[in-house]
């Protein structure tokens, strides 16, 4: 059972925004380890349906199935592919973006460079590797990569320095590549390893992470019943702009229309959501000592109004 002590970040705020009723129905979109589900689960007589594109994590929430007969169904699925679930409506949603512990902590995954593994980084099990992104890209697509979802400034050395290494033997393992990325970046004040954000950014490219937190937050927010409420977690600025931007538009914080637009005389309907955030919620200093990875993560979240 150890599968089950996965404490989620920021899970008491997550659970407290959400205010699970008995009677309920909510989503855990990004399933993980199952702790936003079982908090959920234990805080009222509810039932929820969780996804995650992760066989790994469908194996865990088959057995937390059987510990919630009959208030826990877990589906395989990406969160851009919520409206397949066929839901009439929902009470809640939480999302947990980004890869979870448990992909970090696995060298077969291929996430970290901190232990060598296979160049992997796939949430799921389909579609294209990080290795096959490194051997095959053009340059200037890799350097694309690596300064949009890296914000990383050495792009273009880094993705020259790539593609002139494939070239004499193409890049399979992340302590490889990782190696190759530290010789053309210098290493910051900071402390943060030289590599983070060129993993990151592969990360993000391989499973098409932003794309699906923008598809995965509207169409959730379309099933949300009036009083529910959407809660989401971020770990990087280009995940917590997305969430700011769709809340923003979602409850009519967006920016208006100029005086010189036509657009600006039409009538502006009222909001479908009111924000229960007015700023991000940010992790305590426990929370951090307790798990140094929860330093970056920023919870947004809002509910839908009554017609």
């Amino acid at each position: 059972m150890s599968g089950f002590s996965h404490i989620p970040v920021l899970g008491a705020e997550a659970v407290a925004m959400l205010q699970p009723r008995d009677g309920g129905v909510y989503l855990d979109g990004t399933f993980g380890g199952g702790g936003y589900t079982r908090a959920i689960l234990d805080a009222a007589d509810c039932a929820v349906v969780a996804i995650d594109r992760d066989p790994a994590a469908i194996a865990r929430g088959r057995e937390m199935e059987k510990l919630y007969a009959g208030r826990l169904r877990v589906v395989e699925m990406r969160i851009s592919e919520i409206d397949g679930l066929e839901l009439n409506a929902i009470d809640g949603a939480v999302f947990d973006f980004g890869v979870s512990s448990y992909q970090i902590d696995d060298p077969a995954r291929g996430f970290s460079f901190r232990q060598d593994g296979p160049l992997d980084m796939r949430m799921g099990d389909a579609g294209p590797t990080a290795a096959d992104l490194v051997n095959t890209l053009p340059e200037d697509e890799l350097a694309d990569i690596f300064y949009e979802f890296g914000e990383e400034k050495a792009s273009r050395k880094i993705a020259k320095a790539i593609v002139a290494r494939r070239a004499a033997e193409p890049f399979a393992r992340t302590a490889d590549l990782a190696y190759v990325i530290r010789g053309q970046v210098r290493p910051d004040k900071s402390g943060i390893d030289p590599a983070t954000r060129s993993f990151q950014a592969l990360r993000i490219a391989v499973n098409e992470e932003l794309s699906d937190v923008s598809a995965a937050l509207t169409q959730a927010a379309s099933l949300l019943a009036p009083g529910g409420r959407l809660v989401a977690v971020s770990f990087h600025s280009l995940e917590d702009r997305i969430v700011k931007q769709a809340f923003a538009a979602a409850t009519g914080r967006g920016p208006g229309a100029s005086r010189h637009d036509p657009a600006g005389l039409l009538t502006v309907s009222r909001p479908s959501f009111t924000l229960i955030t007015k700023s991000p919620v940010a992790p305590g200093e426990a929370e951090i000592a307790a798990n140094p990875r929860a330093r970056s993560a920023r919870l947004r979240a809002m509910e839908r109004l009554t017609p």
